[in-house]
């Protein structure tokens, strides 16, 4: 049984910045393209960044510039440091695992509140 499970999240000031981490169990972290998604109250979850297996990413331009996708492969953790918070980055954000045969799975989600 994959678990995934997040951590981090937060109230934080606009400007300020969070640091999410997800933990993997299970043998399939290493083989997985790893994402981050958020979803804000009444919207659908979008693709925030990903990183591929051998460390290439991805960023949505929204937040490009401001927020940095890593995997430590060792510990089976993904992380995503985000800076310079704006309230539009307000949402839960959950981490996915894709492997390459179709096979996913998805954290429960945490919660990053960018407020005054």
């Amino acid at each position: 049984q994959v678990q995934l499970v997040e951590s981090g999240g937060g109230l934080v000031q606009p400007g300020g910045s969070l640091r999410l981490s997800c933990a993997a169990s299970g043998t399939i972290f290493r083989s997985s393209v790893m994402g981050w998604y958020r979803q804000a109250p009444g919207d659908q979850r979008d693709l925030v960044a990903t990183i591929t297996t051998t460390g290439r990413t991805d960023y949505v331009d929204s937040v490009k510039g401001r927020f940095t996708i890593s995997r430590d492969n060792p510990k089976n953790t993904v992380y995503l440091q985000m800076n310079s918070l704006k309230p539009e980055d307000t949402a839960v954000y959950y981490c996915k695992s894709s492997r390459w045969d179709g096979i996913y799975y998805w954290g429960k989600g945490t919660l990053v509140t960018v407020s005054s």
